[in-house]
């Protein structure tokens, strides 16, 4: 917003609001619609970017709402692919990790899906992409445990890391922790042009002599945020041409 010429109003922490004096979110949203222009939500709870919208008189944008879904992350994904891999049309895409709480695979799986991808979803049982996502797409996936069983046919792997915080029962972390690393030598599988994303922060899930590879694009893809960003904003709020 700045880079743009605009300024913020940033609450990060609930406890700078009034929320502690028992202000509904919706009450919020109207009052924080009253003095600007649009509205970026981060939210731990699903759908209230969605309930946001519905009361705002300014344009509301889903920053992340708890496990649901992060869109703006989603387009600088497919950004980032298209600058790597060239196209977005028919491709091989693996995702890795935490499929359950990861709101960014959810949204990027229904985005691809547009695109015809062939999806393989890779992650503990426990883990497994939810059947809410996989019911609306429309183009062919399979689950596996194993990484290596798919890993030479994808053109893009995305990985996420096991969301600790996600999970109402540390035991049940405490089982999947740790279940995937991808290192430089697992990678010699992989096609030359194979493409690693991450939607960061990483924990142990991407060894670091991954960075130096040709494989890596996390930190381009992350880079590629505040353009794509700008972008949204611009369509947004910008006068027509």
């Amino acid at each position: 917003m700045q880079r743009l010429g605009g300024t913020c109003i940033g609450f990060a922490d609930p406890s700078a609001t009034s929320h502690l004096k028992g202000e509904t979110l919706l009450d919020a949203i109207r009052m924080v619609a009253g003095y600007s222009d649009v509205i970026v939500l981060r939210h731990p709870h699903e759908g209230s970017a969605k309930l946001a919208s519905e009361v705002s008189e300014v344009p509301v944008i889903n920053g992340g709402d708890g496990a649901g879904q992060h869109p703006t992350q989603t387009l600088l994904d497919l950004f980032t692919i298209k600058e790597e891999i060239g196209k977005l049309e028919g491709l091989n895409v693996g995702m890795l990790g935490d499929l359950r709480y990861g709101r960014t695979v959810h949204s990027l799986s229904q985005a691809l899906d547009r695109f015809k991808a062939k999806f393989y979803f890779i992650s503990p049982k426990s883990l497994r992409m939810p059947t809410h996502v996989t019911d609306e797409l429309h183009n062919d996936w399979s689950t596996h445990e194993n990484l290596g069983e798919v890993l030479g046919k994808l053109d893009v792997l995305y990985v996420t890391r096991i969301q600790k915080e996600r999970f109402p029962d540390i035991e049940d972390y405490k089982k999947v922790a740790g279940a995937y690393q991808i290192n430089a030598e697992i990678l010699q599988k992989a096609k030359t042009k194979m493409r690693i994303l991450h939607p960061l922060p990483r924990v142990d899930e991407i060894s670091t002599d991954v960075d130096e590879t040709k494989h890596a694009a996390y930190f381009r893809q992350a880079f590629n945020g505040v353009p794509v960003r700008m972008a949204l904003l611009e369509q947004l709020m910008g006068k027509r041409k």
